[in-house]
């Protein structure tokens, strides 16, 4: 039941077949969730499911390895074959996808002379030892062995990133030599230098796109005259950045685009089928070579199936296309799943970070500020304190460089956000006699998962100036707010431009999905019974955060809100999103 390849086609157990694929992350979407969007991908009319696998949380450091619970890929494939389905795994190393440094660890940057994605030979130890790990658990899960795995992809889209091609043969033959003997392919943006730095000789190329089949499928054939045809990602939607519009694209031009494509005889795979969210820290961000844009949480992506699971117009178009190339039976979808408004929850308790910072971190005392990463640090925040000596006339203040959002204090009052693209107002500071505290908190808002700019940082990377004198011994609070229960919180109090945690809590009789707003407040992180539903900013676009109900329990249920400026004094739980 290998998936092999004979002239134009691809075949499986002797006979010709179209992969009709869709991308359905499973560290997007809850695993009591799996089942339910693995019926819906194939009830659209699709024969196979694909999946990235995101190295960072699988490896969160060192040789510390998680594959269990909401990351455990080996029940996700199980449940694709229980349902009927052919599976293409796409191990990385490196994913793009809108993901957190591209899905490679954080802790891959604490080397300062790190170089990602070729023969750097540390990156290429840590590589194998990822692989070692990963691939023996993915190895059985192989058609050759009477598993779902038909396909594994080599990297991902490298061609628009490099042309390193013994890394790619690293990559390759590893996989083989650990056990893979699935079909290998790499995908490529479907230009000529994407296709010539991105592609192995023997190796099966495809591209990605979200229009113009034609011009696409002709350029493939220039690098590939033989064999079959196949959009490797097919955009029938596309992702969010803060402070910009939602995207949407409607169901009758995707649908359009789909039908050129499979009257063309190609195969595909829809990116995405399902998008469901990037919980946590995990959303990625662009950068332009100027501009700097972080994504949201949610991955609505404008798919088929939308953030909470439900079909779309789409999911109806594309099955109407489909059903004109492949029989497709009576259409079968499972119930659908609940979703409830819970009301307002008004938050009773707070705790401003600057008096919980003892119990909130272990300061670390340098003569410089360091990134994140060598705080042995991932995500979420940090703290750089020190002191400052007047008199002193009025000088910028200047961080070489912030990635990405600074608040910016002088004994504990605020003084203005340095932001890493400089849209914000200067911020000047002016110190009389004395000795002045300057704390100096800053946000990691996402890590680059595309393009040149990959070498993406976080914190204060290199110093601070006032004018053009270094700022010297410093003392810092790493703050990945792994547990924001641990502090000791006091009554409820309204902060301005004061990073406080906010506490409340609601009582639930039936757990349903629900839809998190936050009406009056401004910027910040949201947990739920202890899981981080992602970042909130009133910048928009997305205005709800998704709380699946399996993150919710019957009884008391606990919201803790970090704001960083402005707080509400409630939150609502909504039974619709908001997306902009």
């Amino acid at each position: 039941m290998t998936l092999s390849i004979q002239g134009n086609d691809f075949v499986r157990n002797g006979r010709p077949v179209r992969l009709l694929s869709g991308a359905l992350h499973y560290f997007r979407v809850v695993p009591e969730y799996w089942r339910d969007r693995l019926i819906k991908l194939r009830e659209m009319g699709l024969n196979t499911v694909e999946t990235y696998v995101p190295w960072n949380l699988h490896e969160p450091q060192p040789g510390e390895y998680c594959f269990t619970g909401d990351v455990d890929i080996e029940r996700y494939l199980s449940i694709a074959h229980e349902v009927g389905l052919m599976a293409i795994v796409r191990p990385g190393p490196y994913i793009c996808s809108e993901w957190d440094l591209g899905g490679l660890p954080a802790w891959l940057l604490r080397d300062p002379a790190m170089r990602l994605r070729c023969c750097y030979r540390p990156y290429l130890d840590a590589v194998d030892r990822y692989y070692d790990e990963l691939l023996r658990r993915l190895v059985p899960f192989q058609a050759s062995r009477g598993g779902p795995v038909v396909a594994m992809q080599v990297e991902n889209e490298y061609g628009s990133y490099g042309n390193d091609r013994a890394y790619l043969r690293h990559l390759a033959e590893g996989m083989q030599r650990r056990g893979v003997d699935a079909l290998l392919f790499t995908s490529d943006g479907p230009t000529e230098w994407m296709l010539e730095g991105g592609t192995l000789p023997g190796v099966l190329k495809t591209a990605n796109f979200g229009s113009r089949t034609d011009e696409a499928f002709a350029k493939l054939r220039e690098h590939q005259p033989d064999g079959p045809l196949m959009c490797g990602e097919f955009w029938n939607g596309w992702f969010d950045h803060w402070g910009e519009e939602h995207h949407s694209r409607s169901a009758d031009d995707a649908a359009q685009e789909l039908e050129r494509m499979l009257s063309l005889g190609g195969s595909v795979n829809f990116y995405m089928f399902h998008g469901g969210t990037n919980f946590g820290y995990m959303a990625g961000a662009n950068h332009t070579g100027s501009r700097y844009q972080p994504d949201v949480g949610s991955y609505d992506y404008d798919a088929p199936l939308d953030e909470a699971g439900a079909p779309t117009a789409k999911f109806h178009a594309f099955r109407e296309v489909i059903a004109r190339y492949v029989h497709m039976p009576e259409l079968r979808l499972p119930p659908p799943i609940p979703r409830r408004s819970y009301g307002t929850v008004r938050l009773e308790s707070s705790a401003r970070v600057f008096d919980q910072l003892d119990r909130l971190s272990t300061p670390i005392r340098e003569p410089a500020p360091v990134p994140m990463e060598q705080l042995g640090q991932n995500y979420g925040f940090v703290l750089y304190r020190t002191t400052v000596r007047g008199p002193r006339e009025a000088l910028p203040l200047v961080l070489q460089d912030v990635h990405d959002r600074a608040l910016v204090f002088v004994d504990g009052e605020y003084r203005g956000v340095i932001d890493r693209d400089g849209t914000e107002p200067a911020v000047e500071l002016a110190f009389g006699p004395g000795s002045f505290r300057l704390d100096i908190l800053v946000e990691a808002m996402g890590r680059v998962n595309y393009g040149p700019q990959l070498h993406d940082r976080k914190g204060i990377t290199h110093g601070v100036r006032l004018g053009n004198q270094f700022l010297y011994d410093w003392t810092i609070y790493p703050l990945p707010l792994d547990d924001p229960d641990d502090p000791a919180y006091g009554p409820w109090a309204p902060a301005h431009n004061d990073p406080a945690l906010h506490r409340g809590s609601f009582t639930v009789d039936a757990p349903a999905d629900t839809f998190l707003a936050l009406p009056g407040w401004t910027k910040g992180v949201v947990w739920v019974n202890g899981f981080n539903l992602g970042r909130y900013w009133d910048v928009g676009p997305q205005r709800t955060l998704y709380v699946p109900a399996p993150k919710l329990r019957r009884g008391e249920n606990r919201i803790v809100v970090f704001e960083l400026h402005e707080c509400g004094t409630d939150v609502e739980l909504r039974d619709s999103p908001d997306l902009g």
